[in-house]
């Protein structure tokens, strides 16, 4: 069956939006799904966002909690889920999709909620994922029962800064949800872009003009994406094209909670109340509500914070303070935006030998740092040394406070020639929507001929090739990393490596090593690495598998030819020199059944 619309998802750290479009249409009328949900036990409520939260039950779901028509194998998914997580912080699941690209963990494991005792009420990052995608998919059902979400044409949003890895395991886990395997990913900033388009229509021309370079600034509760795209010229037409993506930064919202925990856990301090670790993850939760509330237009001059007691010490079961809204607006902005030179650069990583495992959040909370950072690396090539637009996004720019902090700081970086600073691409009402709103405008343009933006894969790929020499004892071989995709290499788009012979091993178990990078702009495919800097190649899961055996006896000598899918997976050909034999490799996360 023909799809009927196109619908974009995202997939928030702390919230996650849908909206549609009708490809019938001649125009993109595109809107934002209701989404019903629970916000108190028998209470049934559709609204706009879905909040990221998981409320895990100690035994069955009660029916009080339920959503008919909605799935919830996993447990209550939504705004209830996210108001009680101050309350039971044990049973709540939250940022499960900065888990989800965490390197250093088993992201099938059951881990969350992170530190909580009661292992059977755990779940995966992979199934955290599952259960909001499936609540999103039978939202669908319940508005559209005649146009079931598998055929329809689905755009799901992901960081740009996801690797292989993250974005496989955001596959599996919407696969399992019911998601058809047409999907595709849309990176979030080239969405907040998309959105932009449509609402300036065919105006967008005449707010750009040729060389001009924008920057994409998504600062949303987990994660803060850094996005450059260049305005070009082709056939007298204006197109865009995004160069250059920057790396996954684990500082946003999520940190900025954790900060005012800080702050508020010594306000509670100075009244003679000292908070236990419960009931600082309860608090953290709650300085979540506390920041939405004194950062939106119109905001109350305090917010009340209520911790639960623990012991009998503690008269009346609970203990309050008043957060103002002054402390909030200056701990964050001087703390996550502060005013800085364009030379600096963010803190290293603590040299501590013993710390604790969690979230790898950024050593330095300073984004004006990494942005500086981010531009002095991309920005080098470029023919002009400044941004001449600015795109907000994300939730955290819903106050002005944080917007006009960081215009500051840029417009003090500008060159000369630049001293009026970035032109800010305006008429966006909702950030929280932009994302699924951009996603759905992009699946109808490209049923449609409108405009694309280029960019192919935000980073380069390789292959790592042990060399072959004399054995030094205690020492591994030296390892050479081989492109088989540079960075941009479109979606749906396949090259032939050239390059010399390399032997595989087949007919036995091996483990093939990749790597990727962001800074390595200039490769091309072939482009044999024999050094690098520490931070210039980063290695993905490695892949342990048995290839087939070949008659011919050792190595097997091969050549490469290497696809990018349209959902940014590499398919990798080996195809023998010496007979017709050929392997395929789909780099993915490692089973660790295996």
């Amino acid at each position: 069956m023909a799809a009927q619309y196109c619908i974009g998802i995202d997939l928030g750290t702390t919230n996650s939006v849908v909206a549609f479009a009708s490809l019938d249409e001649a125009d993109a009328m595109v809107a934002v799904l209701p989404i019903p949900q629970i916000v108190a036990p028998g209470t049934i409520e559709r609204r706009l966002s879905l909040p990221s939260f998981l409320l895990r039950p100690n035994g069955s779901l009660d029916e009080s909690l339920q959503v008919p028509g909605i799935r919830s194998p996993f447990g209550v998914v939504g705004e209830y889920a996210r108001r009680i997580a101050s309350e039971q912080p044990d049973h709540c699941i939250a940022a499960a999709k900065s888990w989800l690209c965490h390197r250093d963990v088993d992201r099938n494991a059951p881990l969350l909620p992170w530190g909580a005792e009661e292992l059977d009420t755990k779940l995966s990052p992979v199934e955290a994922t599952t259960a909001y995608l499936m609540h999103l998919v039978d939202a669908w059902h319940l508005q559209f029962p005649e146009a079931r979400f598998q055929d329809q044409q689905i755009v799901l949003t992901v960081p740009a800064s996801f690797d292989l890895d993250a974005r496989e395991l955001t596959k599996i886990a919407a696969a399992a949800a019911g998601f058809p395997d047409t999907f595709v990913f849309l990176e979030e900033p080239q969405a907040a872009l998309y959105n932009w388009i449509l609402a300036q229509g065919d105006q967008w021309r005449k707010h750009l003009k040729k060389h001009d370079t924008l920057l994409v600034c998504d600062v949303g509760g987990g994660t803060t994406d850094l996005t450059l795209v260049e305005v070009i010229e082709e056939q007298g037409e204006l197109q865009l094209k995004r160069v250059a993506v920057g790396d996954h930064l684990l500082v946003g919202g999520d940190n900025m909670d954790l900060t005012l925990a800080h702050v508020a856990s010594q306000l509670f301090a100075a009244k003679g109340t000292k908070l236990n670790a419960w009931q600082s993850v309860s608090l953290w939760h709650s300085c979540r509500l506390a920041k939405e509330a004194l950062l939106k237009p119109n905001a109350p001059a305090s917010y009340p914070l209520n911790v639960l007691g623990r012991g009998s010490k503690l008269i009346g079961g609970t203990v309050s303070i008043e957060l103002e809204r002054s402390i909030v607006e200056s701990t964050l902005v001087d703390g996550f935006f502060p005013k800085v030179s364009k030379d600096e650069r963010p803190i290293q990583d603590s040299e501590t030998g013993f710390q604790e495992i969690g979230l790898p959040f950024e050593a330095d909370s300073a984004i004006t740092r990494h942005i500086a950072a981010f531009l002095a690396d991309h920005l080098q090539d470029a023919e002009k040394q400044s941004i001449s637009h600015l795109l907000f996004n994300g939730g955290v720019f819903n106050s002005s406070a944080f917007r006009n902090r960081l215009m500051d700081t840029i417009q003090s970086w500008q060159s000369e020639s630049s001293s009026a600073g970035p032109t800010v691409l305006g008429g966006i009402e909702e950030l929280d929507q932009a994302v699924a709103c951009g996603a759905a405008y992009y699946g109808w343009a490209k049923s449609h001929g409108g405009i694309r933006i280029r960019g192919g894969t935000p980073r380069s790929y390789y292959i790592g090739i042990e060399t072959s020499g004399p054995a030094i004892p205690g020492m591994p071989r030296p390892l050479h990393a081989l492109c088989v995709v540079p960075q941009g290499m479109e979606e749906g788009t396949e090259c032939d490596i050239e390059s010399k012979e390399v032997g595989i091993r087949t007919g036995k178990r091996a483990r093939f090593r990749f790597f990727s990078s962001t800074a390595r702009t200039q490769d091309r495919p072939g482009t044999l690495v024999r050094q690098w800097e520490e931070d210039e190649l980063l290695e993905t899961s490695p892949m342990e598998t048995e290839l087939p055996a070949s008659d011919t006896q050792g190595l097997v000598p091969v050549r490469f030819h290497s696809k990018v899918t349209e959902l940014g997976t590499l398919e990798l050909s080996c195809k023998s020199t010496r007979s017709p034999d050929a392997w395929k490799l789909e780099i993915r996360v490692r089973d660790e059944a295996e």
